[in-house]
């Protein structure tokens, strides 16, 4: 397992009750939306996410913004620890980790970098659906290239 800050509310272990070093007040609430809760629609829960964080600053303005961004690397790195964990990758450690928190820790990413962009745009589930249909269209849609590179062993020089 890896360790997630306290008050880390990507990882589901913590983010019901968050510790908190003393000193101000703890967080409050996840913001309230509208309506009912819609516990199927990622998109609801990121934006619950994003307004609880937004309640919660450890630091506001451009550095807030910024070090929710630098989330993801710490994020990411948590993944490679799981996949070398899961792997025994590490003579000194083992096995120390199952594929299961792989997927866990993947999914931590995913989380994270939704809540990243909820930060940058209010519009984070329109942002993300024309990037995914572009990404979609692009990848999908053509046939394959062939490749310029010469073969392995070849400079592509003609001699």
């Amino acid at each position: 397992m890896s360790d997630h800050a306290p008050d880390d509310p990507t990882d589901p272990r913590t983010a019901a009750e968050p510790v908190r070093p003393a000193g101000p007040p703890g967080p409050t609430a996840p913001a309230s939306l509208p309506g009912p809760a819609d516990e199927t629609d990622p998109w609801e829960t990121v934006d619950r996410l994003h307004g609880w964080l937004d309640a919660n600053p450890a630091h506001g303005g451009t550095d807030g913004l910024l070090l929710r961004v630098l989330k993801l690397s710490e994020e990411v790195g948590e993944v490679a620890e799981a996949v070398i964990g899961a792997t025994g990758q590490n003579p000194r450690k083992g096995v120390s980790h199952s594929w299961d928190d792989v997927r866990s820790e993947l999914c931590d990413v995913v989380v994270t970098a939704m809540v990243a962009l909820r930060g940058l745009t209010p519009d984070a589930r329109e942002v993300f659906a024309a990037h995914l249909a572009a990404v979609r269209d692009r990848s999908l849609s053509t046939a394959p290239r062939p490749s310029s590179a010469p073969p392995p062993g070849r400079t592509g020089q003609q001699t």
